[in-house]
């Protein structure tokens, strides 16, 4: 199964044009958690063409090398050979463990029993993984603890700030931005 583009997608398409407007082409860009490669596709059309799309999935894979979008199958970091990028862009799974949800789909919507544990381990492995001046757009909801995340994202050694939020039915989105303190 593979997470079809909705009211997240479209919130962190919208903020990551807006983010990329009059930026320098070359900037090297992650699409981590791909999926249907609605992120990485904006960035390639834009011009970014040094943009990788990331996701565990095998199914994700082949539908993102079909529409001749540079993919690797990777649980997180773990199978990347570039080591620095400018911008990753994450769209994670982000729902607390719901026990009558079907297991396929809760690979494409859960973080883990709380909402947040992909998030984190997604957020310590990236202080490696991003240039001095990089940047980090992550997705998640207000039904993901975003004060734990936060607070965890801030002990990393994170600076961040809200740019893009939207109410839907039963949650808030949110787009933080996310750069390490040292740059």
């Amino acid at each position: 199964m593979i997470y079809e583009p909705s009211e997240d997608s479209f919130l962190l398409q919208k903020t990551l044009k807006k983010f990329l407007k009059n930026k320098n082409k070359s900037l090297s860009i992650l699409d981590m958690g791909s999926g249907s490669g609605i992120q990485a596709q904006t960035c390639i059309s834009l011009g970014f063409k040094k943009t990788l799309a990331v996701d565990k999935n095998p199914e994700s894979i082949k539908i993102l090398t079909e529409k001749k979008i540079n993919a690797v199958r990777s649980n997180l970091f773990s199978k990347i050979k570039i080591k620095k990028f400018n911008l990753i862009i994450f769209n994670p799974p982000y729902l607390p463990e719901d026990p009558r949800e079907p297991k396929d789909s809760q690979l494409v919507t859960t973080a883990g029993k709380e909402g947040y544990e992909i998030i984190i381990k997604f957020l310590k492995q990236a202080t490696s993984q991003l240039k001095s001046e990089g940047k980090i757009l992550l997705l998640f909801s207000s039904l993901s603890h975003p004060k734990i995340i936060l607070k965890n994202a801030k002990s990393l050694g994170y600076n961040y700030q809200l740019i893009s939020k939207e109410k839907i039915p039963f949650e808030e989105l949110y787009v933080y931005e996310f750069s390490l303190k040292n740059s």
